[in-house]
């Protein structure tokens, strides 16, 4: 959990923890959710990177 004040009446919660790094030529997104677990995405372009794991969030999280 973290460690962020409360705003108002709402109470914050973590869904999802991103990493981004570069590894040669790819860029590599780590993607840990409760809803998805663990997963990685992997492309030469960081556009493509940025595409598949927002795609797979927002369905995701359309559920909650």
């Amino acid at each position: 959990m973290n460690n962020y004040p409360q705003v108002g009446s709402f109470m914050e919660e973590e869904l999802c923890t991103i990493e981004i790094m570069k590894d040669n030529n790819d860029f590599i997104a780590r993607v840990r959710s409760d809803l998805g677990g663990n997963r990685e995405y992997k492309s030469q372009s960081f556009e493509d990177v940025l595409e598949q794991f927002v795609i797979d969030l927002q369905e995701e999280f359309e559920s909650i």
